[in-house]
């Protein structure tokens, strides 16, 4: 043994070969945390006295090679200061630029995802071989910093500018033949062949039939571009990368700005252009927010898996009742994930509307490779339509997915348990009823919660599960279970109008209400609210949603919250509904909607609209867009800070990402509370002051006051 810690090992091999052997003690996965970076510093320097080593064979003990760094450091590292971030990439820069300088070959033997730091200690080894089964990647961008070990230096001068420039600025994984093709591997291996490739790739470079001196110097030299060359690369890349990360992601242009800053230095100068890139980077609002979203991310994971735990028996197979767009999405989304799916209705053309929605989501994964026409078949079969409750008896759940009325709720329900086994799971995909009220339908209520999907389904990561007030613990870790069988981001959330998702989100709708009516142009308000990093504006948005739903569950939350919700006027949605403009769904609300050319809905302005909204709307006033985003946005902070406060989600993590996966709010931005915090306290209250006379939705919640004469933040 030459060296050992409880993050890596490196013993000497038969013919002079060591062997650096990553296998983190107590994780299920390597990653470059403090410990490690200061194990393999002193692992190099055992390397380096260690007499008569003729080669260095680089593997890993877990199923993945390495993930990267410790993300759970980013934050006090970051929240430090540039030089201290310098300091963090300077350690393991060293390291790296040691590992690349030892007097003799190394190759790596890549068995699984070697992302980030993973990945660029890859490129600092002379030679790559990849498992058949592995990926490889920089996905930095993706947490608004860029590679900060080198990646942005050799990965240019291994694959080339454009190739390179393309994965960092995208943060995309590359596939073991794409890895190949593209040179940044220099072979490729099945699982179980893979240790002995990797041996003999060192063994012919030991023996001087490979070249690992010329590739040391490729890495460690300019690139080979001249002016007028390395002008158009870059030109023509920073343009395509800005027009696809947008204005709010600056990243990924950064990345490609200190390639091109760097292509004219040797390794140490490129490494510093890319250290100073890193910390402007780290140091942004963005970074702080993207970061927090991975972490709280993990989070929720790690919840949902406790859950898990919990459950008394796994779901192997399900049920749904109602069969139209979200009850087939829900039926697609549980076959195709695995899980078999009765789907009833109470007519046929229900079933063929259900099963013409999973044809339809299965023949798209066909057109692009996803899957083939037998595996569609598969999953086709395994939804099994019903007129009736027959096989009813035999499932571990199922998601109720009827039309949003109590009665007929109750009356499913009800009619429904009666043809279940006693143990099965009964959930509702309602939106907005509350579950304490339908249960009072059941006769066991404690084997009963919500289920809340958002549509589409097979797009929209978050379910909502809810918990009644006697919904049993058993009951909420089986849905949780499905959930994450169903590949879905659960948020466990207390019953209340509305829930968590629809509870905020209708007063960002009654901000945009009070603006029209105010005389703002709605179209000027999606333009600002979109440009402020909103997938939609409000009108746009609430067109998606269909304006029916919306004018439906608008009265729900007002009978729940009238304090706050109830509004004294004539909305501009409803206007649009008594008018049968319903969105998206009939092609006409506050825009109209013309199938293009692949035959997908145009959004198209409307004279009509304006014409309809003289009745509720006020003489055209131009707002400020600071003006707008505030009378947009602090009806729903204050809206989540009630729901922390009140326990319906459990922490602000949980809250942030429950509306970015449920109604994509801006992730650049973090979530609410991280806005919150960005922005600060003060300023939310200075504008709370401002806006007071629209009424108690813009009110500070007495947890934001005390916060705010505490000196404290969400996070």
């Amino acid at each position: 043994m030459i060296y050992q810690s409880d993050t890596l090992t490196v013993t000497r091999l038969e013919g002079d070969i060591a062997e650096l052997h990553f296998d983190l003690k107590g994780e299920s996965v390597n990653k470059f945390d403090q410990a490690t970076v200061n194990s393999l510093t002193a692992a190099l320097d055992a390397l380096e006295a260690e007499s008569g080593l003729k080669g260095l064979l680089v593997t890993s003990g877990k199923p993945v090679f390495i993930v990267g760094a410790d993300i759970t450091e980013f934050t006090s590292i970051f929240g430090a200061g540039a030089e201290e971030i310098k300091g963090f990439t300077a350690a393991n820069n060293a390291n790296f630029n040691r590992l690349q300088a030892l007097p003799y070959p190394s190759c790596v033997a890549i068995n699984g995802f070697a992302l980030g730091g993973g990945f660029e200690i890859c490129l600092a080894c002379d030679f790559r071989v990849m498992s058949s089964a592995a990926k490889v990647g920089l996905p930095e961008t993706k947490l608004g910093i860029l590679p900060g070990w080198g990646g942005t230096v050799r990965l240019p001068r291994i694959i080339g500018v454009d190739e390179a420039g393309t994965w960092i600025a995208s943060a995309s994984e590359q596939r073991a033949d794409k890895a190949f093709k593209a040179g940044a591997v220099d072979a490729v291996a099945e699982p179980e062949q893979l240790r002995a490739v990797a041996l003999t790739t060192l063994n012919n470079a030991i023996a001087g039939k490979l070249d690992y001196a010329g590739r040391r110097q490729a890495k460690s030299s300019p690139l080979p571009l001249n002016d007028t060359e390395a002008t158009m690369a870059f030109f023509t890349m920073k343009s395509m990368v800005q027009q696809q990360a947008g204005r709010n992601y600056p990243a990924p242009v950064k990345a490609v700005e200190v390639i091109e800053k760097a292509h004219g230095m040797g390794l140490e100068g490129a490494l510093e252009v890319e250290a100073e890139g890193f910390a402007e980077l780290a140091v942004t609002p963005v970074a702080a927010a993207l970061v927090g979203v991975f972490l709280a991310d993990q989070l929720l994971g790690k919840k949902a898996k406790d859950w898990e735990k919990k459950a008394d028996k796994k779901v192997t197979r399900a049920a749904v009742l109602g069969a139209g767009i979200m009850g087939g999405g829900i039926a697609y989304q549980s076959a195709y994930k695995g899980v078999p799916i009765l789907m009833k209705d109470i007519n046929q053309e229900g079933l063929d509307l259900g099963l013409a929605e999973s044809g339809k989501l299965l023949a798209k994964r066909v057109e692009r490779g996803q899957m083939t026409a037998a595996e569609m078949g598969d999953v086709l079969n395994s939804i099994d339509p019903t007129l009736t409750y027959t096989g009813f008896d035999n499932v571990d759940i199922v998601v109720e997915a009827v039309v949003e009325n109590p009665k007929v709720k109750h009356a499913v329900l009800a009619e429904t348990e009666k043809e279940i086994d006693q143990d099965t799971i009964l959930t509702s995909n309602t939106s907005t009823i509350s579950i304490t009220y339908l249960a009072q339908a059941l006769q066991r209520p404690e084997n009963f919660c919500g289920m809340h999907f958002f549509n589409p389904v097979h797009a929209m990561p978050l379910v909502e599960v809810i918990r009644g007030e006697k919904t049993s613990d058993k009951a909420v870790a089986r849905t949780v279970a499905y959930a994450n069988k169903m590949g879905k981001k659960a948020v466990v959330v207390k019953d209340c109008p509305g829930f968590l998702v629809n509870r905020v989100l209708f007063p960002y709708f009654d901000g945009f209400s009070k603006l029209v009516r105010d005389g703002a142009d709605f179209q000027a308000v999606d333009k600002v609210m979109e440009r402020w990093g909103w997938p939609m504006g409000p009108a746009y948005l609430m067109d998606v949603v269909g304006i029916d739903t919306g004018v439906h569950a608008a009265e729900v939350m007002a009978e729940g919250f009238p304090d706050r919700m109830k509004l004294d006027f004539k909305t501009a949605t409803e206007v649009m509904f008594e008018h049968d403009r319903f969105g998206q769904k009939n092609g006409k609300g506050f825009y109209e909607y013309v199938p293009d050319k692949r035959g997908k809905p145009k959004k198209t302005p409307s004279e009509e609209t304006y014409k309809l909204l003289e009745e509720v709307a006020g003489e055209r006033a131009e707002f400020d867009a600071d003006d707008i985003v505030a009378r947009m946005m602090l009806p729903m902070a204050t809206e989540l800070a009630r729901c922390l406060e009140e326990g319906i989600v459990g922490t602000a993590a949980e809250a942030d990402l429950a509306l970015l996966f449920g109604v994509g709010f801006p992730p650049f931005r973090g979530g609410i509370f991280r806005w919150i915090d960005t922005v600060g306290l003060d300023y939310i209250a200075e504008a709370s002051k401002k806006f007071a006379h629209l009424g108690k939705s813009y009110e500070l919640t007495a947890g934001m006051q005390a916060k705010l004469a505490a000196g404290e933040t969400y996070y």
